[in-house]
């Protein structure tokens, strides 16, 4: 690290370790905060992937039937899904709103009556699996975000602070050592100044 061992560079560098400590609990607590969100939306999808699962294992005693209504699978296309935004710690995250289908139109005599309660079933259970992506996607920008965030506050602490206190203690010595040289100098000039006036003197 090459720095001027100068008055103004001093300055320059004690001006810069007061912005880096003024900064880094900010980011600190920007980390504390995607740390906890993280582990709260991982919390959330388990849960979700655990009821889904309890769930597809419970259709799987009527999904047979699904070959009675050939047409049912076009009714669970997803039409659109639609979702909002959250900020957390300054990060933008997708958030789930609803799945969109196209209605389901059929004849209510031709087809089986247990159609209308397996279709909401089936639709229920696409809506929880665009939900569970759309929480994967989150958990992924926020861990994106927080690697970014980690490595900023590892540059402040580690390399940042500790570079900038070590520069102004060298500039402090080499100053101080100046100042002592200056002193010393000036001991001596004064020093010969008196000897030559007190030679004048004699003469």
């Amino acid at each position: 690290m090459k720095i001027k061992l100068s008055q103004g560079e001093l300055k320059r560098q004690r001006d810069a370790l007061r912005q880096y400590e003024r900064y880094l609990p900010t980011l600190q607590l920007k980390k504390q905060q995607l740390q906890l969100e993280i582990l709260h939306q991982q919390g959330v999808l388990k849960g979700m992937k655990n009821a889904l699962s309890l769930k597809m294992k419970a259709a799987e005693e009527w999904s047979g039937l699904l070959i009675e209504a050939p047409g049912i699978r076009e009714w669970l296309l997803p039409k659109n899904i639609v979702t909002g935004r959250k900020n957390v710690a300054g990060v933008d995250l997708p958030v789930f709103v609803q799945v969109e289908f196209e209605p389901a139109e059929y004849d209510l005599f031709q087809t089986p009556p247990w159609v209308d309660r397996g279709l909401e079933e089936l639709r229920e259970m696409i809506s929880v699996l665009e939900e569970i992506r759309v929480y994967e996607k989150g958990i992924s920008i926020l861990n994106h975000e927080l690697r970014i965030t980690t490595q900023r506050v590892n540059l402040f602490e580690k390399v940042k602070i500790p570079e900038a206190k070590e520069a102004i203690r060298l500039i402090k010595i080499h100053l101080g050592d100046q100042m002592t040289n200056a002193v010393g100098r000036s001991k001596i000039a004064k020093k010969k100044i008196e000897a030559a006036n007190a030679e004048e003197v004699a003469m």
